[in-house]
């Protein structure tokens, strides 16, 4: 919730209900102004920056020493500064407790999907890794209307938690003697329509392009890979009329279209809640992590 504005701030006020987001929208550059992209000139993601855009200070210290601003968002802290760009407004009615996770991993995966994606109706779609980031990129197929979704996943206990994201079928790899593309296509005859990677493995992201069927077959990548790994396929899979593609932030623009996201949770077309597993005090954040590992 706004506590304050600084001068010249003018599109949110005190009260106004937010959503902090670690990617922000300046809509003045070229990339807000393109209806193709969300990686915005000023604000894009900057794990190095750690202090104001206006003045190159902090606006934390502890006994007078400087305590610097993660990703531009610093929201393990109860108050915090932002630059206005990375704050989306949304509905005051929206239950803060449950869309918050709506400002990174959930809408990244949805939007992979539904943006990037866009699965045709009836359509079959593979999605590798079945985190958070995987799960609602399941739910996302689903709400495009995808008749299957194939989950592939090294950790067979989360194979039924994401039935409840619209997964109808699962693959491990480590069930199989042969290549996991391989599997798929034959599950699917030829080729997968999509496929979303989740997972950040390169190995997957190039299964995860080399499963989708010749013609039409389009691959989304969305996990992160260390910063020296090599994408290995064969040109004649490009030839073939495959398309590969990458997605930041599943292509949301924070300000612009973050709001719409809120309203489809509030519509009750996307299922917010099954995403929570577990609710703790502020106090302990450290028992969070313990329960996320």
């Amino acid at each position: 919730i706004i506590e304050s504005v600084g001068e010249g701030v003018t599109d949110v006020a005190p009260g106004d209900h937010v959503l902090p987001v670690f990617t922000g929208e300046c809509k003045e550059c070229a990339h807000c102004k393109s209806a193709e992209s969300n990686m915005c000139d000023l604000l894009r993601i900057n794990t190095d920056r750690g202090v104001m855009i206006s003045d190159g200070k902090s606006r934390f210290s502890i006994n007078g020493k400087p305590i610097y601003h993660f990703v531009g968002t610093s929201t393990f802290s109860e108050y915090t500064v932002m630059h206005v760009g990375c704050v989306a407004k949304i509905n005051p009615q929206a239950p803060l407790d449950k869309v918050c996770v709506l400002s990174c991993g959930i809408s990244t995966g949805l939007g992979a999907s539904i943006n990037v994606a866009k699965p045709p109706k009836v359509s079959t779609v593979a999605v590798f890794g079945l985190g958070a980031v995987g799960l609602a990129a399941a739910e996302g197929a689903r709400i495009a209307g995808a008749s299957r979704i194939i989950g592939v996943d090294l950790n067979p206990s989360r194979f039924e938690e994401a039935r409840k994201f619209g997964c109808t079928e699962f693959v491990n790899p480590k069930d199989h003697n042969k290549p996991v593309q391989e599997v798929l296509a034959e599950m699917t005859n030829g080729g997968v329509d999509r496929s979303v990677e989740c997972t950040g493995n390169i190995n997957a992201m190039i299964q995860a392009f080399e499963c989708v069927h010749d013609g039409w077959g389009v691959a989304v990548l969305v996990g992160v890979p260390h910063k020296d790994a090599e994408f290995k396929t064969r040109p004649m899979n490009f030839l073939n009329e495959r398309t590969l593609k990458g997605t930041f932030f599943g292509n949301y623009k924070p300000r612009t279209d973050l709001p719409n996201v809120v309203e489809l949770y509030m519509k009750k077309e996307l299922e917010v809640e099954k995403f929570i597993t577990h609710s703790v005090p502020f106090a302990e954040i450290n028992k969070a992590f313990d329960l996320m590992a």
